[in-house]
């Protein structure tokens, strides 16, 4: 999800919730305690040299059970964050900590920000010997019948 695409559903909302992968609730007296942009320059094992760059948001669930984030509050720090650090309309990467600081992807169901599972994977696989994925073919898919005809070399 684009930054752009946040700040429309914010303008849209009542209240904000986020919904981990295994269908959780964020508490609901979640902080958001920074929106920055992170910008990662790499080189892959391929020997290609990246840029990335991301608008994070980091979750902290405080102990302030009477502390509530509102929509247009947030809003006000995204388009301050939009402004003091020039932050472009880019991915959004959400980090939120469980037993370890958890890095997700951003959606939207109609009510809640999804928090979608990151997976690592590599980037230069043309270049370091990685196989590419053979396509999976049903049974249902096979021909039936006698496909075998004299000369074809299929025996």
């Amino acid at each position: 999800m684009k930054l752009s695409e946040v700040k429309t559903t914010l303008k849209h909302l009542k209240t904000i919730g986020f919904k981990l992968p295994n269908g959780e609730l964020v508490p609901n007296h979640f902080h958001v305690t920074e929106v920055g942009k992170i910008t990662k320059h790499f080189i892959d094992c391929g020997g290609t040299v990246r840029n990335e760059e991301v608008v994070n948001f980091q979750l902290w669930n405080a102990n302030d059970y009477d502390h509530r984030l509102h929509p247009e509050k947030l809003l006000n720090i995204i388009e301050l964050s939009e402004t003091v650090l020039g932050i472009e309309d880019l991915e959004i990467e959400v980090e939120y900590q469980s037993d370890t600081i958890g890095k997700f992807g951003l959606d939207f169901d109609g009510e809640n920000f999804l928090l979608t599972n990151t997976q690592t994977d590599c980037l230069a696989k043309d270049k370091c010997g990685i196989p590419t994925e053979k396509p999976k073919l049903k049974f249902s898919d096979i021909p039936t019948g006698n496909s075998c005809e004299p000369g074809s070399g299929c025996c």
